[in-house]
């Protein structure tokens, strides 16, 4: 039996028109949210979420940390979608912009913390030490890096060590306390933020 035909100019033009109406379901999903309406923002993300975490995964290359992005923009998006414009661009592109910035806010994030992290190593495994001056300079780096440290509540300290002298990854961590992993993260970026600050001249020197 012979197949019908199928008209490729036809077919383009229902896909593009099925593209359009769910763009417009989309604006009117945003203008919902912007009212508050939570469940119009759960359907929002049912529906689009899989093209956010799709370009999140592309740029970054993590699954963990492209699920983040995820929820980051989701939550952008409940916060601002009373400032979107529909004039300036679908809710497609609006979505693609919002997932491209807090991509790059992760990922340039992600290479502050290696500079901490690096800095944490060098204090704690200090080269062979030839010199007055490169002694002093250890000497402030591990004085930097205990002062930092003991600054931070024993919660946020715990995963800290945990996570980057123990090596553990933030699902073992969650394990290993007894934690929901969401509070895991939390005190993790908590830390880390205190400790960017604290030793950003020790980063600097490097």
């Amino acid at each position: 039996m012979t197949r019908p035909a199928v008209d490729p100019v036809t077919t383009h033009g229902a896909a593009a028109d099925s593209t359009s109406r769910s763009e417009q379901e989309w604006v009117f999903l945003i203008r919902r949210v912007a009212q508050g309406d939570q469940q119009a923002l759960a359907t929002f993300y049912d529906a689009t979420s899989t093209l956010v975490y799709g370009l999140a995964m592309r740029m970054l290359g993590n699954t963990a940390t492209a699920e983040e992005v995820t929820l980051d923009v989701y939550t952008q998006v409940w916060r601002q979608a009373a400032s979107y414009n529909q004039e300036r661009g679908t809710p497609s592109v609006w979505l693609f912009v919002l997932t491209r910035s807090r991509a790059l806010d992760r990922w340039r994030s992600a290479t502050q913390e290696q500079k901490r992290l690096a800095a944490l190593e060098v204090a704690e495994s200090p080269p062979p030490i030839s010199t007055p001056e490169e002694s002093s300079m250890v000497t402030e780096r591990r004085r930097l890096v205990q002062t930092a440290f003991a600054t931070l509540v024993p919660e946020q300290r715990r995963v800290l060590e945990l996570a980057y002298f123990s090596g553990l990854s933030h699902y073992d961590i969650a394990a290993q306390l007894g934690l929901p992993l969401g509070t895991v993260k939390t005190r993790l970026r908590i830390g880390m933020a205190k400790l960017r600050e604290l030793l950003q001249p020790l980063a600097d020197a490097l």
